[in-house]
């Protein structure tokens, strides 16, 4: 096992919103797309014990990510298994605090339980570009249900 990963980002959002984005599988297709993905395919049952899937497409080959919701305390902290090639289909934990700030919302990933270094390099590098994606995401207009 690795030292845990944390990747963190400030931005300019409320909580609220930017926790929803995770739970929301239509918002995580959109910015859930690291590195060399085209587009996400992503399904989710946003409760305690639900699962999610996301199927991250490259031009090389479909990517999926599987996972169970573990904590949901909106809009604190969420909590999940993480499982991918990456991870060798073994379950990893995701942590995800939302940490309210002067200016915005401090969006902190822990990922613990990686397998090895490759793979703590590979999502260090992940997890940066979907932070990128959601405050991209939480720049946009509000067009849901519009």
């Amino acid at each position: 096992m690795t030292a845990p990963l944390v990747v963190s980002r400030l931005i300019a959002a409320a909580p609220e919103p930017l926790f929803d984005a995770w739970l929301d599988p239509e918002a995580l297709a959109v910015w859930m797309r690291p590195g060399p993905t085209t587009h996400s395919d992503v399904t989710a049952d946003p409760r305690v014990g639900g699962e999610f899937r996301i199927i991250m497409h490259t031009l090389e080959a479909p990517i999926v990510h599987r996972g169970t919701y573990l904590t949901i305390d909106r809009p604190r902290r969420l909590a999940f298994t993480w499982r991918s090639p990456v991870t060798e289909d073994e379950d990893t934990l995701v942590t995800v605090d939302f940490e309210p700030r002067a200016s915005g919302t401090e969006v902190v990933i822990t990922h613990e339980r990686l397998p090895h270094q490759a793979a703590v390099d590979a999502h260090g590098d992940g997890w940066t570009d979907c932070l990128t994606g959601l405050a991209a995401y939480a720049a946009q207009p509000i067009t849901k249900g519009h």
